[in-house]
């Protein structure tokens, strides 16, 4: 058995750094806790051997998931209880947490080789949003999630939680300016959708106008001010989502999972 690490040995330190963006930046790599998100976290390093630099690893969750850690050839550091808990950023914290490089594209992706499907975060502050959105836009398809300027950071760690692995699954582009960004992937065949309430195109009436048709770029702004109204107006249309009942609005989260669920219908 290997010599168990406590909170104060130099690699837990190190990466207890990486619970803040600073310290993620400074170093190109993130924290991802739990079976879900290092599971898929290992099954990218499959692929690509620098995907995942280290794991941390509990005596129990060791044993909890033997199938998981057995044949990996990411380094795997066993640790205490408490140093375990100094890496997390939950309430019960699972005892598993490997340390991913940062994955993020540049923008130039959406221009050079559109996707069928993309997300474009307006400062969306909300990390539990963000993931989620995140989460859906992988389920619908979409190949590319843009976390705009001033948005939350794709690699906080209620961020990663919210994606359940899926910030594994598709490209991922930090601190773009969506203003400058449209523009581009208009140029390159991109249709824009601007999600807004007061939007003159209903979600339906978009599908049968063939607006949802690939390749389309979905923009979901903040969640209590909504779009910036340039950046809006800068869209091949604002779309809004009928509503027969008397809810004033949606979460935002929820609204992209309307949008983005129709448009994955629309595209086939």
């Amino acid at each position: 058995m290997p010599d168990v690490m406590t909170e104060r040995s130099a690699r837990v330190a190190a990466a207890r750094k990486l619970t803040r963006r600073s310290g993620r930046d400074d170093a190109g790599a993130f924290l991802a806790e739990g079976r879900q998100a290092v599971g898929e976290a290992l099954a990218e390093a499959e692929t690509d051997p620098d995907a995942v630099l280290e794991l941390f690893v509990t005596e129990v969750a060791a044993v909890a998931h033997t199938e998981l850690l057995t044949g990996t050839r990411v380094p795997v550091h066993v640790v205490t209880e408490r140093a375990a808990a100094s890496l997390s950023e939950t309430v019960t914290p699972q005892g598993l947490v490997a340390v991913c490089a940062l994955r993020d594209v540049g923008a130039d992706t959406l221009v050079t080789d559109p996707p069928r499907l993309a997300v474009a975060l307006a400062e969306l502050a909300d990390p539990g949003n963000a993931g989620t959105v995140l989460r859906t836009a992988d389920a619908c398809g979409a190949g590319a999630v843009v976390f705009g300027a001033g948005s939350a950071d794709p690699y906080n760690g209620k961020v990663v939680r919210s994606s359940a692995g899926s910030l594994f699954h598709v490209d991922v582009v930090r601190g773009a300016s969506l203003a400058e960004l449209v523009p581009r992937v208009q140029a390159a065949g991109t249709m824009v959708l601007a999600a807004d309430g007061g939007g003159e195109v209903a979600l339906d009436e978009a599908a049968d106008d063939g607006l949802l048709a690939a390749p389309v770029l979905w923009l979901f702004g903040n969640e209590a001010r909504g779009l910036d109204a340039g950046l809006a107006a800068a869209a091949d249309a604002r779309v809004r989502i009928p509503m027969r009942g008397r809810a004033e609005s949606l979460n935002l989260s929820v609204a992209a999972s309307i949008c983005l669920y129709a448009t994955q219908l629309a595209q086939g």
